[in-house]
């Protein structure tokens, strides 16, 4: 074989050497860096130094609210999740260099977004509206459910059932207010109540007893006037006899 085609011979083997050695998969707790298959750090590290012919990785823990959960070749470790409480989340387990944040529910929330072991995002469980009261009690998971009073009973909203409106008469009191389904009856003592009946008897009557009392009234002011007038006769009666008497006295006198 000449030189020539020795040399060319000798270069395909190389070559096809290395393509079998770049096809070859690494070991399942091995990763591959160029032709190198390094091992894997375990959980909680990352890569410091990839390993090379002559030296395995080298491996250092993750630091700063930083993870790996599983064996890796990752030069860096991944940031912990934050539990934002404006998601209505709030830390459930925290984060360690072998595991993220597991992130809850606050309370009075459920969640919208779950995953494995917490929750992504949250919202505020639904209120109940007055006249309505919580047939389901909201969970972690779930959203509570409302329901309709019906019939005498009522509800604010936050009841978990509707209760009866209070009947004011068998307490001995009287309806001041009757009971919605949003409100209780109002209750308040007894009270006299005049009938519609009566009073408009009493304006009739006074209609019709009022231009007698202004009669009445007349003829008592004349009564009173009418011995003033009587008394002026007495008077003149009595001028008159006086002067009869002075008329008599001179004759008498002269006698």
């Amino acid at each position: 074989m000449a030189p020539f085609e020795t040399l060319i011979w000798t270069i395909t083997i190389i070559f096809v050497l290395e393509c079998i050695g770049c096809c070859i998969a690494c070991g399942r707790a091995e990763y591959r860096i160029g032709d190198e298959c390094c091992p894997m750090c375990s959980p909680g590290n990352h890569v410091h130094r990839h390993c090379t012919e002559f030296t395995s990785t080298s491996c250092v823990p993750c630091v700063d609210a930083t993870f790996l959960d599983e064996p890796n070749g990752l030069i860096k470790c991944k940031v912990c999740t934050n539990c934002d409480s404006g998601l209505g989340l709030k830390v459930k387990q925290p984060c360690t260099p072998s595991s993220d944040t597991v992130c809850g529910t606050l309370e009075g929330f459920y969640c919208l977004d779950p995953t494995k072991d917490g929750c992504r995002a949250a919202q505020r469980h639904s209120s109940c509206k007055p006249g309505q009261y919580i047939s389901h009690t909201g969970t972690t998971s779930t959203d509570t459910v409302c329901a309709d009073c019906t019939g005498d009973t009522y509800s604010d909203g936050s009841l978990t059932s509707c209760q009866p409106h209070t009947q004011c008469e068998s307490l001995g009191l009287q309806e001041l207010r009757p009971g919605t389904h949003l409100s209780n009856s109002e209750c308040g003592p007894q009270s006299s109540r005049i009938e519609p009946g009566i009073i408009i008897g009493v304006v009739v009557a006074s209609v019709l007893i009022a231009p007698i009392i202004i009669i009445i009234r007349i003829v008592i002011l004349r009564k009173k006037r009418s011995p003033t007038t009587v008394s002026s006769s007495p008077v003149t009666v009595n001028a008159v006899e006086a002067s009869s008497d002075l008329e008599e006295t001179p004759s008498n006198v002269v006698q």
